[in-house]
This record gives C-alpha cells, sequence and structure tokens, in this order.
C-alpha cells in the first residue's frame, strides 16, 4: 500500500482519497442520466465512443484543478479574483452565480422526479424533500474532520447511483461485441452529430472544476511545501479511480439503453426512460434504477450549493454559510417546479447555461496551471499545454455550435 506523509504524519493513499469523488459526482447527475438514456436508446451503441473520449478528458480537467489548489493554496476562483478589478470581478461572479443556480435546477428537479416515479409525490413536494435532505448533507461539511465525513456521505451516494443504474446490465447482459463495435469513432446523420456534441459538451461541469480546487485544501489545510509532490500522486489517484467510476456510470446507462430500450419511445425524458426501463426490464430494476436517480439528485444538489458557495467566497470574498446558501437557492427550482413548466423544459434551459459557462472556467484553468508565475516548477509542460488547448478548443467549439444550432 502506498504511504505518503504529511509534514510529521504518515498517511495511507485510502485516507487521501476524496476530493475527486465529490467532484465526479457532477458527473452522474440527472441531466447526465437522460442525455445518456436517449443517446443509447435512439442510436444504440453508435456513439460510446464519444463517452469513452468524454471522461478521458474529464479526468485530465479534473486533475489540472485539483493541481491549480494543492500547488497555489487558493482555488480557482480566488486566483481569477485576484487578477481582476471590483466591476470585472463582480461580472464573473454573476455568470458563474447563473451556471451554478441552472445546475442546481436541474438536481433538484431531477430528486423530484425520482421521488414522484419511487412514491407518486407531487414534483413540487418533491423538489422541497430534496432541497431538506441535501441542505443536511450540507451541514455535515466543515472544514476538518468533517469534510472526510461530507466525503463519505457523497462518495456512498455516488456508489448508490452506480449500482441503481447499472443493475439493468446484470438482468439483461449487452454483447461485448457490440460494445466493442461501439468503440470505433463514427456518426450517423447530422442528428447523431448535435447528439454526440452535446454529450460531450455536458461532460465538462463548470462548477465541478471550480469546486475542485476547493476541495482539496480544505481537505489539507495544514501541508508542508515537501508534501505537494505526494499530495499530486495521491491526487492523480483520486481523480481517475473517481472519475473511472464516473465514466462507467454514464457508458453503463448508454449500454443498458442500447441494449434493452434500442428503439423504445417516448425516452427523451427521465420519465420515459424510467417507464421503458420499468417496462423492458422489470418493476424491481425499475425501482433500484429510481433509488439510483433519487441519490443522483441529492448528491448532485449538495455539491452544486457547496460549489456555488466557494465561487461567491473567491470571487467577491464574501462566506455565507453552507446551509443558507442552500436554502436560498432552492427558492429559484421550486418556484420553476410550481409554475409548471415541463421538466423536461427546465432541463434543457439548464443544459443551455451550462454550455455558456464553461469557457468561463476552462480557459481560465489551463492559463493559470501553464503559468510560471502561479505555478513555478509544477508549471504544466509543453504536451499539457497543447492537450488543454485542445481541449479548449474542442469544448468551446462545441458548445457555442450546440447553441447556435438550438439543439440544447
Amino acid at each position: 500500500m502506498l504511504i505518503f506523509r504529511l509534514s510529521d504524519k504518515r498517511f495511507a493513499l485510502p485516507k487521501l482519497l476524496g476530493p475527486a469523488f465529490v467532484a465526479a459526482v457532477a458527473y452522474v447527475d440527472p441531466g447526465n442520466v437522460a442525455a445518456n438514456i436517449t443517446a443509447g436508446a435512439r442510436y444504440g451503441y453508435l456513439l460510446l465512443w464519444v463517452l469513452v473520449a468524454a471522461s478521458a478528458m474529464s479526468v485530465f480537467i479534473q486533475y489540472q484543478s485539483a493541481k491549480l489548489g494543492l500547488v497555489t493554496g487558493h482555488s480557482l476562483p480566488e486566483l481569477i479574483g485576484q487578477r481582476l478589478s471590483r466591476p470585472w470581478r463582480i461580472a464573473f461572479w454573476v455568470q458563474a452565480e447563473l451556471i451554478a443556480a441552472a445546475t442546481d435546477l436541474a438536481e433538484v428537479i431531477g430528486g423530484a422526479i425520482a421521488l414522484n416515479l419511487l412514491f407518486g409525490l407531487p414534483l413540487f413536494a418533491g423538489g422541497v424533500i430534496t432541497g431538506v435532505i441535501s441542505t443536511v448533507l450540507l451541514a455535515l461539511q466543515t472544514a476538518g474532520r468533517r469534510q472526510r465525513v461530507f466525503e463519505m456521505v457523497v462518495t456512498g451516494l455516488l456508489l448508490i447511483i452506480a449500482v441503481g443504474f447499472l443493475a439493468g446490465l446484470a438482468v439483461d447482459p449487452p454483447d461485448a461485441v457490440d460494445i466493442g463495435n461501439g468503440l470505433v469513432p463514427r456518426l450517423s446523420g447530422g442528428d447523431s452529430v448535435v447528439v454526440a456534441a452535446s454529450m460531450l459538451g455536458a461532460t465538462v461541469m463548470p462548477h465541478a472544476i471550480y469546486l475542485h480546487s476547493s476541495l482539496v485544501n480544505h481537505r489539507f489545510p495544514q501541508r508542508s511545501p515537501s508534501a505537494v509532490p505526494r499530495l499530486l500522486r495521491a491526487t492523480k489517484h483520486d481523480v481517475t479511480w473517481s472519475l473511472i467510476l464516473a465514466g462507467l456510470v454514464n457508458i453503463g446507462l448508454l449500454v443498458l439503453a442500447a441494449n434493452s430500450l434500442f428503439g423504445a419511445e417516448g425516452t427523451d425524458s427521465i420519465e420515459g426512460a424510467y417507464a421503458a426501463i420499468d417496462g423492458h426490464l422489470g418493476s424491481i430494476v425499475g425501482v433500484v434504477f429510481g433509488i439510483g436517480l433519487l441519490a443522483s439528485g441529492l448528491a448532485s444538489t449538495s455539491v452544486g450549493a457547496y460549489a456555488g458557495s466557494e465561487v461567491m467566497d473567491g470571487l467577491l470574498r464574501v462566506r455565507v454559510p453552507l446551509v443558507a446558501r442552500r436554502v436560498v437557492t432552492l427558492v429559484p427550482a421550486l418556484l420553476i417546479i410550481f409554475t409548471g413548466i415541463s421538466p423536461s423544459t427546465a432541463l434543457v434551459w439548464s443544459q443551455a447555461a451550462l454550455c455558456v459557462g464553461i469557457p468561463f472556467a476552462i480557459v481560465p484553468l489551463f492559463l493559470l496551471t501553464g503559468s510560471r508565475v502561479t505555478m513555478g516548477r509544477y508549471r504544466d509542460s509543453r504536451g499539457t499545454v497543447i492537450a488543454g488547448i485542445v481541449v479548449c478548443v474542442v469544448v468551446v467549439l462545441l458548445n457555442f455550435a450546440l447553441l447556435a444550432l438550438g439543439e440544447l
């Protein structure tokens, strides 16, 4: 077992894991669930390679965010705020908060839908319950020992998500040859191009990028300079394993839909996907899927509120208690549900907002990690800089293309 020393203490590798598992929850939120099942039900295994590529990209981006936090001792929002004048800082904070609110909207709606499917609760009541439970989860989160408790709870929810969403594969196992064929890059018509771009663009979640650079500093607040190389090595394990798990969940959802729901009607919404799974694989699998969806909504909305708090603190230097912030940010989501707007329509709006916010997160991230002034001897190598440029160009162009096409 790998052993790491921080200051005068020695830690086994498992004790250093956790921050990336919290960030990884953003990659298995209710919006991803709907997108991946729709892709599999509509195109079979055709777009499987897109998710594999997107998962690899997410590992790269999240490691860069964690590295920035560990090396500098500051979060991405803090470093951005230090370089902007007050008016620009406020403007940047406004867009980041709108992105956080849009993310929270989708996640609260996802939890409300899950409670509706499992227990027949009205969406508004489900939204309130989702908000209350997520507030309790956030109450666990403070610096020090409770940070670890929060990480363990969210990691447990991530495992429930994995079981809930992948249980159907045990009931109806896919064919290995079909999976292998899905790894060959190819597309089929203009509509598949749009869906593929949507899947890739939705993988990069702005709030997870902002948050990860904060999580590592909350987890390791007192560390000597000599501990940084060891923590960076541990972070590679943390990011790799957590996002492999999140990637497998997303890939498994697409494979489940491709294998069991291909050609099924009405899978363009979470409710439709649930009904199709329940009808094709049985009520037990449907209930397990609903539990996974509920865990997804609860975990992701907690992480989203946490991210919004860190953005405010970093950019405006204003610290609002997480529980109070959770209560305030819950109001817009509940109002949307109360007005009777279609949950699917609300999810579309949130996806569009996320796309606009992605460049504001990844471009500063790679500029900072490639800066010798900011990172010193830990600055990105030339190959990493090139990879970052490629990722930025691909993600930015795809997301703005989707907005221009109006297909989100």
